[in-house]
């Protein structure tokens, strides 16, 4: 075989292997994860107080809704089984991932992401389609499309149905638009959330979660059967009118913070709100 046909062949060969390597940028994140709970551990297991939003930019629309809430909402058969929204799925346990892959081409169509919580299961679409129209149905996981962007997947997902920041009446609106960001370091996924709702924040919100792989994890079943637990009449909605919530002052009550302080609002946010909280005490 004469040089020149060798070298031929062998910058076919190289070629190839180049077009068979995975582009960098597209992290694997197929796996079980195993959520860690170092982070906002009393917010996620024994969930948030009544009457707390501080810290959080809720609008004069949110705080309302949510000093109504009432947590016998819960026994309602309807809402026993409710799923939890994706922007806060990921909160709980265990999220498995994968992929699906055109089996000729190679190139990556989808990325899947089910949760422990209610076992829903959410699609990453990574092809390159278009967001629906706006009044496309709406659903608690959304419609989400993704894009490698260095060394984490962007999420972007519209189409959510109502949800919830917070498990103490703290809301998210159905216009509502997330961009989140999937980010992997050796055996540590980053799961951060980037909340934009013009109805119920003033600001954006942010949330961060992180896992750790877990080869050998199992995510088991979840079922959920609703039952009646109390009780009630039928035309019976648990809630509070405005201003006849008694358990609203506790909170500020039990951790000596100003009850204004406890209501939240945008400029609760930021380290120079503490000023505001002395002013108050003096």
């Amino acid at each position: 075989m004469s040089m020149v046909l060798r070298s031929g062949i062998a910058g076919l060969l190289y070629a190839f292997c180049l077009s068979a390597t995975p582009v960098l940028a597209q992290i694997n994140l197929a796996g079980q994860w195993t959520g860690q709970y170092h982070e906002d551990e009393p917010d996620r297991l024994p969930g948030p107080e009544l009457g707390d939003y501080g810290g959080l930019p809720v609008t004069d629309a949110n705080r309302m809704r949510a000093q109504s809430w009432s947590a016998s909402i819960l026994s309602v058969p309807e809402y026993q089984c409710r799923v939890h929204p994706v922007d806060y799925a990921s909160s709980f346990a265990q999220i498995r991932i994968w992929e699906t892959v055109d089996p000729k081409t190679q190139e990556l169509i989808a990325i899947h992401v089910q949760h422990f919580a209610w076992n829903t299961v959410r699609t990453i679409w990574m092809d390159g389609r278009e967001h629906p129209p706006e009044y496309a149905q709406h659903t608690a996981m959304g419609f989400s499309t993704g894009e490698f962007v260095g060394q984490a997947l962007r999420v972007r997902t519209t189409h959510l149905k109502e949800g919830w920041l917070r498990r103490n009446g703290v809301a998210r609106s159905w216009n509502a638009e997330l961009t989140e960001y999937f980010t992997r370091h050796g055996d540590i996924l980053t799961w951060g959330v980037y909340i934009v709702d013009p109805t119920y924040l003033e600001e954006p919100f942010i949330r961060n979660r992180d896992y750790t792989f877990n080869p050998n994890g199992r995510m088991g079943p979840y079922p959920c059967e609703s039952v009646i637990e109390t009780d009630v009449p039928d035309d019976y909605f648990p809630h509070y009118l405005p201003g006849e919530n008694p358990y609203l002052i506790e909170y500020g009550r039990n951790h000596g913070i100003p009850y204004e302080a406890t209501l939240g609002g945008a400029e609760t946010m930021y380290p120079e709100y503490v000023d505001t909280i002395r002013s108050m005490a003096d």
